[in-house]
């Protein structure tokens, strides 16, 4: 008897969008194509309509619906995804005419969020956000919600939870609130000790797959999932990098941004991307071989500024430069860091870059401590960089990075060389 692997072949999405004007249609949608492949389906086709607005009932005109329907009758479609928000009375119209399931990006984006979650934050912050974009469009979604269950955009809450009545549902939502609250208490917390202990912090920040968790991984093994997917990660790391210097300051890596990223999504996400925001050194971590390099950019920094990053030192990092040099970059970044995470290419640049933005400088000398103020030597080693030590006669010698505030403390044990 011949045993055969079960295959699951994926979903085949339509792709709409409607152009008013509002924003670059193409860019946009070879974003949603990469969206759509991230979720696990496949985007066979792609359907364009100018309006000057979107139609009230349906987004898309009622000629273009019909050829819509048509299509996926023809085409064998399973889900129909519409490059903007669509409101619960537009999905359901377009859902009882095409007889197909209908999603929208924002549905899209949280479906893929809901799948990379691997924290219980990650996972609490996803199902917040779903259950609050879901809860006004639950009405007379009987026949739609009956078909939820087995494709992109159904992951998460899921059927059971979505159909019960909206009292249990704001119970659930108060719930998941309780417990951010929790988490982001205990984030705050150590946050603080952070700064109590004048730790360093470094964010990646960056649009999605711009290549942060491979850097991360570069910079410190961390083993950080770094694939070629949108949203690849989705829940903070944060781990020790030591500097040429031999200071050591925390790296963290945080979420993907993405163009037109609804606002309850940063909302929802606000908790994480803070990380960034108080971080003393933010990287902006950009793919320079891709063509949209100056919006990423632009998206990035905007979304930097909303968090209020204030004073706090932002270098652009340009990444992937191995595959960018061989054409011309579309745009002139001054002052930015040519890297190439995979190859290791600017790496010690990037480092010397991270140093000379420090918080605080350090001065490298050699000390020796006599015996009796040995109690200097433990906060030389806990918040300055002892790179050698040995004990002699008189005392203690120690070569290492003296943080500024410290000179005070030690220079009459300088030893002159």
């Amino acid at each position: 008897m011949l045993l055969t692997e079960n295959q699951i072949t994926p979903e085949r999405a339509l792709l709409v969008s409607l152009d008013t004007g509002d924003f670059d249609v193409e860019a946009s949608l070879l974003e949603l194509k990469e969206l759509v492949k991230s979720a696990g389906a496949d985007p066979v086709l792609t359907v364009v309509q100018k309006r000057p607005v979107p139609e009230k009932a349906t987004c898309i005109g009622s000629g273009m619906v019909e050829q819509v329907a048509e299509t996926c009758r023809q085409e064998e479609i399973d889900v129909i995804v519409f490059d903007r928000e669509l409101t619960p009375s537009q999905i359901r119209n377009l859902e009882n005419i095409c007889d197909v399931r209908v999603i929208d990006r924002t549905i899209l984006i949280l479906d893929i969020f809901a799948l990379r979650a691997q924290s219980s934050e990650g996972k609490l912050q996803v199902e917040l956000a779903q259950i609050k974009y879901m809860l006004p469009r639950l009405t007379g979604k009987g026949v739609a919600l009956s078909r939820l269950g087995g494709g992109i955009g159904t992951r998460g809450p899921g059927e059971t939870k979505l159909e019960t009545d909206r009292r249990h549902i704001r119970r659930k939502m108060e719930s998941l609130k309780e417990q951010l609250r929790k988490v982001e208490a205990n984030r705050q917390e150590m946050s603080k000790r952070r700064r109590k202990e004048n730790v360093v912090t470094v964010a990646l920040v960056g649009y999605t797959n711009a290549g942060k968790s491979t850097l991360m991984n570069r910079l410190t093994q961390a083993g950080v999932l770094a694939e070629d997917k949108l949203f690849a990660t989705l829940d903070p790391t944060a781990r020790a990098l030591k500097l040429p210097s031999g200071k050591s300051v925390v790296l963290i890596d945080t979420v993907g941004l993405i163009r037109r990223l609804p606002h309850h999504l940063v909302e929802a996400f606000k908790s994480t991307l803070e990380q960034a925001a108080t971080a003393d050194i933010v990287l902006n971590i950009c793919d320079a071989s891709n063509e949209e390099v100056g919006v990423h950019i632009d998206v990035t920094n905007e979304i930097l500024q909303s968090l209020g990053t204030g004073d706090r030192p932002v270098l652009t990092v340009l990444n992937k430069w191995d595959l960018a040099k061989e054409k011309e970059m579309p745009i002139n970044v001054p002052n930015a860091v040519k890297i190439s995470a995979s190859t290791g290419e600017g790496i010690d640049e990037l480092l010397r870059q991270i140093e000379e933005n420090l918080p605080e400088k350090t001065i490298k000398m050699k000390i020796l401590l006599p015996f009796s103020k040995s109690g200097l030597a433990a906060v030389l080693r806990e918040e300055g960089a002892v790179l050698h030590e040995e004990y002699v006669e008189t005392g203690l010698l120690i070569d290492g990075n003296i943080p500024q505030r410290l000179l005070s403390s030690v220079e009459m044990f300088a030893v002159q060389e």
